[in-house]
């Protein structure tokens, strides 16, 4: 099998020469039946192929059941119509990769592929119970002690890898985050859709530490973060992301940076995505662990139903490094805000938010003081908000925003700081922020003003009309 990928200005132009060498599951003694445990026929299947120099494993209708299996370099599988890759019940039968556990993994291979109609199922809620037992049982121990065990194994794992495509299939009901790509290079990402609401923590898709990435024309329902970028590693960053056509329903953020982001993030285009029925933000950029964010484009977000558009922040988590985040364009972006909770009744959504009742958050533009976000610009963009806005709960005025704490070390969401003194915008130390053509309603009569600045420097707003409040330390804004 070879693999030819172009990189041009952040676009994988990907294409695919198979090989004549085709294996059947079946030539391998590999069951269908659903009940036989294939972890050694399949391991040898693949090893045995990457052996002879490659080609495809092909996985016919049937459903096999199996523990962790580990793609070797110049390996294909295919899953076809009817193909489901089940994982065991059994905790024991996963093994460790790098930093976690995983059913389906690679780590450090070349030229690999998961292609076809067919499903990789995580069998996760059985998996995480049965883990839970083990806890209560004292077989395994849990550093987190939270009902949520840490080493639940990801569905999809790919670790140090080069040259990867994964397209067409069905990944469901992991036991954790769903499909994990950590420090791969030349990765494309293509019409998979992610189904994963069998525990907690189910994120869709991570994209960790890559470069020369494209995940597009994806359908991703989950129980936490939708397609979510993170960086583990101080030296390492994510480089050349392009996430874009892709449908996303999620009880956390659709699209997030972090919130892991030790190393950065650097290049990266959101293009064309649709958001709904999302718990939190439909486009989360968070760099609090003392890494960069810089050269973002998000471009034509469509957001329905979800609890808030846009959030951008900076924090500083681990210790004296400072975070940074600068050149941000949002342009071309239509959101509906709407209070309550967007994936209510859902097994696993999201948790009730702080200070209830409360008043809807606005869109934030927040770094630190003495840590500004710089060079930010908004464009073309239309949100609708409920307002309503009601002074008796926990009313915060523009008279008294040294109420809204810094929180340099909590953990980072819209909500963070409860009440807000606007309904449309807070925008706190940050300078050279650009509003063009942006369009804010209110449903309803709001108390607050819609935008807020507050330790805001040398920033525009060309063609917005409503209230904006300029605290007293804000200098040229016009």
């Amino acid at each position: 099998m070879k693999k030819i990928f172009i990189i041009t200005a952040a676009l994988i132009v990907c294409a695919v020469q198979i090989s004549a060498k085709e294996y059947y599951a079946s030539q391998f003694g590999i069951r269908s039946n659903g009940t036989t445990l294939n972890t050694t026929s399949i391991q040898k299947a693949i090893d045995f192929i990457s052996a002879e120099g490659g080609g495809k494993l092909i996985f016919k209708v049937g459903r096999y059941m199996t523990g962790s299996i580990f793609l070797k370099s110049n390996v294909t599988i295919e899953l076809g119509e009817g193909a489901i890759l089940t994982g065991s019940p059994n905790p024991y039968d996963y093994q460790w990769n790098d930093w976690c556990y995983g059913f389906i993994c690679a780590n450090g291979a070349e030229n690999i592929a998961i292609t076809g109609l067919g499903v990789i199922d995580g069998n996760g809620r059985e998996v995480a119970n049965n883990f839970l037992s083990q806890i209560a049982n004292g077989f395994i121990q849990d550093p987190l002690k939270l009902g949520r065990p840490a080493n639940r194994p990801h569905a999809l794992m790919l670790i140090n890898c080069t040259d990867v495509e994964v397209s067409g299939i069905n990944i469901r009901s992991s036991a954790c985050w769903t499909f994990t790509v950590d420090r791969c290079t030349n990765l494309h990402i293509d019409g998979v859709t992610v189904e994963s609401r069998a525990f907690w923590n189910n994120d869709g898709i991570d994209i960790v530490d890559c470069r020369h990435a494209v995940i597009e024309n994806c359908f991703v329902n989950a129980s936490d973060d939708g397609i979510c970028l993170k960086s583990h590693k101080a030296d390492h960053c994510n480089d050349d992301i392009v996430v874009r056509n892709n449908k996303i329903t999620s009880s956390a953020s659709a699209i997030k940076f972090g919130t892991f982001g030790v190393g950065g993030f650097r290049n990266i285009k959101i293009i064309n995505n649709i958001v709904y029925d999302t718990f939190r933000s439909a486009i989360a950029i968070e760099s609090v662990d003392g890494g960069f964010c810089e050269n973002v484009l998000v471009d034509s977000l469509t957001s329905l139903n979800t609890a808030n558009a846009i959030f951008l922040t900076v924090g500083q988590r681990r210790g004296a490094k400072k975070s940074s985040m600068n050149d941000v364009v949002i342009r071309n972006v239509y959101a509906e805000v709407v209070e309550g909770k967007p994936d209510y009744g859902l097994d696993y959504e999201g948790p009730s938010l702080e200070d209830e009742p409360r008043n809807c958050s606005p869109c934030s533009i927040v770094g630190l003081e003495g840590q500004n976000i710089t060079n930010v610009t908004i464009e073309n963009v239309e949100i609708k908000f409920p307002g309503g806005g009601d002074p008796s709960y926990a009313k915060v005025g523009t008279d008294e925003l040294t109420k809204v704490p810094e929180l340099p070390l909590a953990y980072p969401e819209f909500s963070v700081w409860k009440e807000l003194p606007a309904w449309g915008f807070y925008i706190r130390h940050a300078e050279g922020v650009t509003f063009r053509n942006v369009k804010l309603t209110a449903a309803a009569k709001d108390y607050r003003p819609a935008v807020v600045l507050d330790d805001v420097h040398d920033s525009t707003f060309k063609g917005f009309k409503g209230k904006v409040f300029k605290a007293a330390n804000c200098s040229g804004v016009k």
